[in-house]
This record gives C-alpha cells, sequence and structure tokens, in this order.
C-alpha cells in the first residue's frame, strides 16, 4: 500500500491474497498460478486483518477498488463444492463491504467450451452475487481469467445473460489465438482493468503484449476507470515491471485522459 501511494496510484486493487493473514510464500506462488485451487493453499477470510488493512489504508488515503478473488468461483461440477465456493464468495463481498471496495472479481470456473448446462450454473451464480452485492454498493465483475472465461463468446455470452455483471478486462488473459478478437470485444463490457506485462525492451516496451493498442481501445470505447497494473515479470522485479508499465501507460494517455 506504500508503494502505490509512492507510485501515485489513486486507488489500490488488491488480490484476495493480500487481504489474507500471511502465508508461506511457496503457497501463495502457488495459488498465483492456480486460482482454482487457492481456497486450499491460502487462509479463509480474518475480518479481524481485513479490518487491521483497512485502517492501514485511510491513514495513508487510498480507497478500495477492485478486489480480484481466488478460490469463491461459481461452477464446480459437485454441488456441494459449488455451495462451499458460494459461501465463500459471500465472505469476500462482506469484507469488500467492510474495505469500502467499489468491485469484486468473481471467476465464473468451469470447462473452457462451457456446455449449456454450465452456463446455466454460471449465470444463475452471477444473478445470485449481483443480488447479494447491490445492497452492499458493490459490483460484481466476472475476468478473462481462467476456463470458459478465456474465449470471447463465452465471456460476452455470460455479460449479455447477467444484466448488472461487469467485466475485468486483462490484456493477456484470452486464449492467445483469441486474444486479438477478445481485446476488441471484451472493451464495450470493461468496468476495471488488468494491464498485464511480463518483459521490457530497451526502449520500455513490453515487445509480447501491444499495451497501448489495447489501452487505445479501451479509451476508444468510452472506457474511464482505473488503469489496474498487474506486474508478473520473467525477471520476478514486480516493483520496477509496475514502474515501468505505469510509465507506458501514462506515455499512451492523451492528456486529457484520466
Amino acid at each position: 500500500m506504500e508503494l502505490c501511494k509512492e507510485l501515485g496510484c489513486t486507488q489500490l486493487d488488491p488480490w484476495s491474497a493480500h487481504l489474507s493473514p500471511p502465508e508461506a510464500p511457496e503457497a501463495v506462488l502457488r495459488a498465483g498460478k492456480n486460482p482454482k485451487d487457492s481456497h486450499r493453499l491460502l487462509g479463509d477470510v480474518d475480518f479481524a486483518f481485513i479490518d487491521y488493512i483497512g485502517d492501514h489504508a485511510k491513514r495513508i488515503g487510498l480507497p478500495f477498488g477492485t478486489i480480484a478473488v481466488d478460490g469463491a468461483h461459481i461452477y464446480e461440477p459437485a454441488e456441494d463444492a459449488r455451495q462451499a465456493n458460494r459461501r465463500r464468495a459471500y465472505r469476500w463481498l462482506d469484507a469488500a463491504a467492510r474495505l469500502g471496495a467499489a468491485q469484486v472479481r468473481i471467476d465464473a470456473g468451469g470447462p473452457e467450451d462451457m456446455p449449456d448446462d454450465v452456463f446455466r450454473v454460471i449465470a444463475d451464480g452471477y444473478r445470485d452475487l449481483i443480488a447479494r452485492a447491490r445492497p452492499l454498493g458493490t459490483e460484481i465483475l466476472i475476468e478473462n481469467h481462467w476456463g470458459p472465461s478465456v474465449i470471447p463468446d463465452n465471456t460476452i455470452r455470460i455479460l449479455e445473460a447477467v444484466p448488472g455483471l461487469g467485466l475485468l478486462y486483462d490484456t493477456r488473459n484470452w486464449r492467445p489465438d483469441r486474444k486479438d478478437e477478445g481485446r476488441r470485444r471484451g472493451v464495450a463490457y470493461a468496468r476495471a482493468t488488468h494491464i498485464k506485462t511480463r518483459r521490457w525492451d530497451a526502449n520500455g516496451d513490453e515487445p509480447d503484449e501491444d499495451i497501448p493498442g489495447a489501452v487505445r481501445l479501451l479509451l476508444e470505447a468510452g472506457y474511464n476507470g482505473a488503469w489496474g497494473i498487474e506486474s508478473v515479470p520473467e525477471d520476478g522485479d514486480e516493483i520496477a515491471g509496475a514502474r515501468k508499465t505505469i510509465e507506458l501507460i501514462r506515455r499512451t494517455l492523451p492528456a486529457t485522459a484520466p
């Protein structure tokens, strides 16, 4: 949080692991690579720890924007597993309300091809979460993250079927052969962003990702939310990657952009 303040950030967009009591580093890394299993690798919601984090955020003067929650995805083949995830999602919504967070991302879950029966479970689950979150003043988001959501047709089908659901638009996470399509079609639904960077060249550009192109697509679609940074560099220096990502976005934005 102190680093975000130093970097000039206007809000905090944490991953749910950031809001859990510290775990073994290895478990956190495994959770990041295996989001559907993170509830087994990280602790449950600890409201005392949530309040501790919230108090510090108030002291430094940064509000909470989007919380990306892993391990509470909607679809699981077994009903008891779905209900356990739903209860976990409810607890994260309560945590978000305590922090005053504007948005919570919950994954869809399920297989990539998303058969109709899976789609119905996912759509009904998001409707339930939206009804639960609305009185709390929290918006529910899906992200192109894993499972069916890496396919643009699937993500847009879910968004169109569930009024009030928004998209956490990740610049990288579409299936590689559908990334350009996903970037183009997803911007119309974007309510938050993960500008994801992994590698840098001598000019301060991401050679494997057209970040300026994604930013311009979002602006052309009327996006006016926060520019969320997801720094996952190959060299492991996440702080340097975050700084470079912010610099790249600022070079791309016109002078009149928020």
